[in-house]
């Protein structure tokens, strides 16, 4: 017996195809079991696959879980983004809810010809951090989360160009269970940033929404700014706007369709 579930392939926080970051957005009619979630994750190899089920509690529109090609992760901003931006397009509306089972209830809502998405932030403090350090090949000031997402390490650099010219040891990082978010003042946005997360089968990540979950706090108390403009410097690359208002990050930007059609599961 064949079941064929909805799928979408969207590029998130991205204007045009080919750049932002890749998620697979999955609607089925009930949850499969985790063992075939995790499977789908894998045979799908982008970043995150996103599985969205309605939800029948009435607490949020859907339930909504993320799969990396390795595991399920607590959070994903890109991959809410793009969940959004299937479900706006596909049933229509401004607002679409997400019940999640440790991050909370997340939103998406339309702004303009792109959408903004809600979700909550992460504060970090002061921590050594030697071996990430030396696996990023980079001496510099550590950060790990303390509030919100855990296992979430921020690490300060002078400028754009220490972002862009970091080749960290991918093997030695694969071994240290942290998402590492590495950032600066940028050029021509106000922040910059690059993500490496190997440990979480994800060497290094297109856009993260995560990630900006913690540096807007981040950098709002170093910058001073209600507003800001990102810029990830991953290969593909992508820009957000971020702001915090009380314990939510917001991080706007487009989506783009790439592929849509049916996804085969034969048991």
């Amino acid at each position: 017996m064949t079941e064929t579930i909805p799928y979408w392939h969207v590029d998130a926080f991205a204007s045009a195809p080919f750049c932002g970051n890749q998620a697979a957005v999955m609607v089925l009619e009930q949850w499969l079991d985790d063992e075939v979630l995790q499977k789908i994750g894998e045979e799908n190899n982008f970043a995150e696959t996103a599985f969205v089920v309605r939800d029948e509690t009435g607490k949020a529109d859907w339930e909504l879980r993320w799969f990396t090609p390795t595991d399920e992760v607590a959070l994903c901003g890109h991959a809410t983004l793009a969940s959004g931006h299937v479900l706006l397009r596909r049933d229509g509306g401004e607002r679409v809810t997400f019940r999640t089972r440790k991050a909370g209830i997340l939103e998406v809502v339309r702004k303009d010809d792109a959408y903004e998405l809600a979700l909550p932030l992460t504060r970090v403090e002061p921590s050594s951090q030697p071996e990430l350090l030396a696996a990023l090949g980079f001496r510099g000031e550590t950060f790990l989360s303390y509030e919100g997402a855990e296992q979430t390490a921020i690490i300060l650099l002078k400028n754009e160009s220490e972002v862009r010219a970091l080749d960290p040891d991918m093997t030695a990082l694969g071994k240290i269970d942290l998402m590492a978010i590495c950032t600066a003042p940028g050029d021509e946005c106000d922040v910059v940033s690059r993500v490496f997360v190997p440990a979480w089968g994800v060497p290094e990540d297109s856009v993260t929404g995560s990630a900006h979950a913690a540096l807007a706090p981040f950098w709002v108390d170093r910058l001073g700014k209600a507003e800001m403009t990102a810029h990830q410097a991953s290969r593909r690359g992508g820009d957000l706007v971020m702001r915090v208002e009380e314990d939510r990050v917001w991080l706007g930007g487009p989506c783009v369709t790439v592929v849509e059609g049916g996804f085969y599961l034969t048991g």
